[in-house]
């Protein structure tokens, strides 16, 4: 399972990738203003930055829901970096989108995904990524590992080249179910990832080693 980083702070990402597992990034315009970049070069700018820190897929979100309105900002999006992927909302126009984006190459991701029936079309369309929101779906009471279950089981059964990249993982736990159920990838904030070398066992078996190590040389 690949890890993406969703954010858009700069020094998180260059710790994820230093930790030698960051696959990929993730990020929209609330986690942009999040870290007080607005305005649209500064915000391009930022994702030239971003994708010269990780060598790996960025998704960059259009803002348009028409048509024509995300083909113009994902065309434009694309010639950013070799590594971006437009992020592309799951609306019908989206879906049209990134049938468009598809045949000219251009990787997409569709983001807002909260049922298996978007899933699938998005997938038909030709999706590079598909983005359900499990965190989101368990502030309703909804159980979103279900749904990334689901998906998968569609796509296996037809063989869809579109990858699952569970996203809004809010906590270790999300990212074990999402590699047991065989979620492509993950996106979620890194404390959730760094959470995940972290055991009460590790720590005190460590402590134990290091006493035993000291009284030894002393």
């Amino acid at each position: 399972m690949q890890f993406f980083i969703d954010t858009a702070n700069l020094d998180e990402i260059k710790e994820a990738n230093d930790l030698g597992i960051l696959d990929g990034v993730t990020t929209n315009p609330s986690l942009m203003a999040k870290e007080g970049i607005t305005g649209e070069e500064n915000i391009m700018n930022h994702y030239i930055s971003i994708c010269n820190i990780v060598d790996g897929p960025v998704s960059a979100e259009v803002n348009a829901t028409d048509f024509e309105g995300i083909v113009k900002e994902g065309t434009y999006l694309a010639t950013l970096h070799k590594n971006i992927v437009v992020k592309v909302p799951m609306v019908l126009d989206g879906i049209k989108a990134i049938k468009y984006f598809s045949k000219k190459g251009i990787k997409t991701n569709c983001t807002l995904i909260f049922s298996a029936g978007q899933a699938l079309l998005a997938a038909k369309a030709g999706a590079t990524y598909i983005s359900p929101f499990l965190g989101r779906l368990d502030d309703i009471s909804a159980n979103g590992l279900d749904l990334v279950a689901q998906i998968r089981t569609i796509y296996d059964n037809y063989a869809f080249d579109t990858q699952i990249l569970a996203a809004s993982v809010r906590h270790p736990m999300h990212i074990i179910h999402c590699a047991e159920i065989g979620s492509d990838v993950m996106t979620g904030p890194l404390k959730a990832i760094k959470a995940l070398a972290s055991h009460p066992l590790t720590t005190s078996g460590l402590e134990q080693f290091l006493a035993d190590f000291k009284k030894g040389n002393q």
